[in-house]
Order: C-alpha cells, then sequence, then structure tokens
C-alpha cells in the first residue's frame, strides 16, 4: 500500500520520492518560465540600448526641430517635423480601429453566444487563419482593389487620385486586426462563468440582452485588452502602410489623401542609400523610438484599463 507503480517508468515509487520527483519537475518548470521572462526582459533592454544613444545624439543635432510641420530628412534642406508621421500613422490606425472593432466583436458575440459548437469550430479556426496571411498579400489587395475600387470611386471628401491613400491603408490594416479582437474578445467572453447567463434567463432576459449587457459587461477587461493588442499591432503595421498608404509625408486629415506613417517610414528609410551615422541614418533609431514609447505608452493603459474593470466585475 505504501509503494506505487510507475507504468510508464517501470519503477516502484514510494509516495515520499513521488512528492521529491513532482517537487523537482515544479522547480524545473519554474526556472524554464522564469529564464524565458528574462529572455523576453533582456531582448526589451536591448531594443532601448540599441535606440538610445543613436536618437540622442539625433537630438543633439537638431535640437527641436522636430516640432513642425514637415518632414522631410531625406532632401535638402532637410526637414524634421514630426506632425506629418504622427497625423499619417493614427489616421491609418484610427480607420483600422473603426472597421475591426464592431466586426471583431460582433465575430465573438456570435463564435460565444450564439454560434452551435460544431459552427464555433470550424468558424473560429477560419479566423484566426486570416491573422496568418502574410500582410503584403493584404497589401497587393489595398494597392490593386481597394484603392482604386472602392476609394477613388466612393471616398467623396477632395479629390482623391493616385495609388495611395490612408483610407484603403486603414481598410486593410482593419480587416488584419479584426482576428485579434475576435479571438482576443472570444476567449475572454466564455471565460464569463454560466452562472451568469443562466441567472440573465432566470431573470427573462433575451440572449440579446444577456449577451450584451451581462456576458459583456463580465469580459469587459479581457475586451479592452483585445482593442488595446489590435491598436499596438495596426499603430506597428508596416509592409500594408508602405505598400497601400504612399511614401508622402502630408499634413492632411483628409483619408483620401497619400501619407507616411511611422512603421512605414522606418521601413522606406531602412532600404535606402543613407551613409551610416548621416542625420537621415539616425532618423531611424529617432522614429524607432517614438514607435516605441507610444506602443509603450498604450501598453501601460491597457494594464490599468483591464485591471480597472477586473476591480468593478469582481
Amino acid at each position: 500500500m505504501n509503494e506505487i507503480t510507475s507504468k510508464r517508468e517501470g519503477v516502484t515509487l514510494t509516495p515520499s520520492s513521488r512528492l521529491r520527483r513532482n517537487y523537482l519537475i515544479q522547480r524545473l518548470a519554474k526556472i524554464v518560465m522564469g529564464a524565458a521572462s528574462l529572455v523576453a526582459i533582456v531582448i526589451t533592454i536591448g531594443i532601448v540600448l540599441s535606440l538610445v544613444p543613436p536618437t540622442w545624439q539625433f537630438f543633439q543635432e537638431i535640437g527641436t526641430s522636430f516640432i513642425g510641420t514637415k518632414w522631410a530628412p531625406l532632401f535638402e534642406p532637410p526637414r524634421y517635423g514630426l506632425l506629418p508621421l504622427l497625423i499619417g500613422t493614427f489616421n491609418v490606425v484610427g480607420i483600422a480601429l473603426i472597421v475591426a472593432i464592431p466586426l471583431g466583436l460582433a465575430a465573438a458575440i456570435f463564435m460565444s453566444e450564439y454560434a452551435p459548437r460544431g459552427v464555433r469550430r470550424v468558424v473560429k479556426p477560419i479566423m484566426e487563419l486570416l491573422a496568418g496571411v502574410p500582410t503584403v498579400v493584404l497589401g497587393f489587395i489595398g494597392l490593386y482593389f481597394v484603392q482604386p475600387e472602392l476609394v477613388l470611386k466612393f471616398w467623396p471628401i477632395g479629390e482623391p487620385f493616385g495609388s495611395f491613400s490612408a483610407l484603403a491603408a486603414g481598410l486593410v490594416t482593419g480587416v488584419l486586426i479584426i482576428p485579434t479582437i475576435a479571438s482576443v474578445a472570444d476567449d475572454a467572453l466564455n471565460s464569463v462563468p454560466n452562472g451568469l447567463r443562466d441567472a440573465g434567463f432566470a431573470l427573462g432576459a433575451t440572449r440579446r440582452e444577456v449577451s450584451t449587457k451581462i456576458v459583456f459587461g463580465a469580459a469587459l477587461s479581457g475586451i479592452s485588452a483585445s482593442i488595446i493588442l489590435a491598436f499596438s499591432r495596426a499603430f506597428g503595421e508596416t509592409t500594408i502602410a508602405l505598400m497601400v498608404a504612399g511614401g508622402f509625408a502630408q499634413l492632411t486629415l483628409n483619408p483620401g489623401d497619400a501619407m507616411q506613417t511611422l512603421a512605414s517610414f522606418i521601413g522606406f528609410a531602412a532600404i535606402g542609400d543613407q551613409p551610416t551615422d548621416s542625420p537621415g541614418y539616425r532618423t531611424i533609431f529617432f522614429v524607432g523610438s517614438v514607435l516605441f514609447l507610444v506602443t509603450w505608452f498604450m501598453n501601460v493603459i491597457a494594464i490599468r484599463v483591464v485591471n480597472r474593470f477586473r476591480e468593478v466585475y469582481e
């Protein structure tokens, strides 16, 4: 009775040796997970250390000229006003979120609350498969279909022309981040205890009311996290913005115009012929630092929002 036979190992373990073995396995798992966390921290620190020196040197050279409305660092005379890149970036990201948030949340609510189990097993993998489509493929769709067939024909503001626009880039980027919102929000909705649903039905609520007023509210922390994650994904998207939004940094609020984003400028400048240690070369690190800071700031907001909603509904 005091011995336990392990069929897999073919050995006999006493309770004390079994506990000792489990303890060693737990310690090993803890070490492995700690090492994985340490690797992530080291990589983040490495990114910061690689960005700070050239960015600081760039600031010493240009001073406060980055506060301006003209961005042309690769021309003579160079202009370093960052506002056009910020406007272009938030234009594309804003349009993408307008597209992705309602569609992604609607898909998540359908899969979690309405779809039969068999349908959900089919729909969710297909939805997540969209996240694996190479962004260059979506870029070609935006360049050869969305821009000429939708934006040029139906955008009513101004006179859209050419092959590039922030609107087309935002629409395609919105399609790209739909699976992110749908998948993460679906997991959050499914984590809500069924007792809340049963209580809502017992009080006479309809399925729509239970889904949108009870389950949605209880899963709001996870849903908020999905939106922030999608924002970060869209904010750093390079290929679609480079192919569809264009490479002309202009200060305009009309999404039908060509624009340049922070990420697309890095992609554009990094493949150019900028000499190492030149001001044009250091603009890549400067823009990368801005991109990193905004993404970090959004992650901080996401953590605060998630914790706030978790406190409210727990």
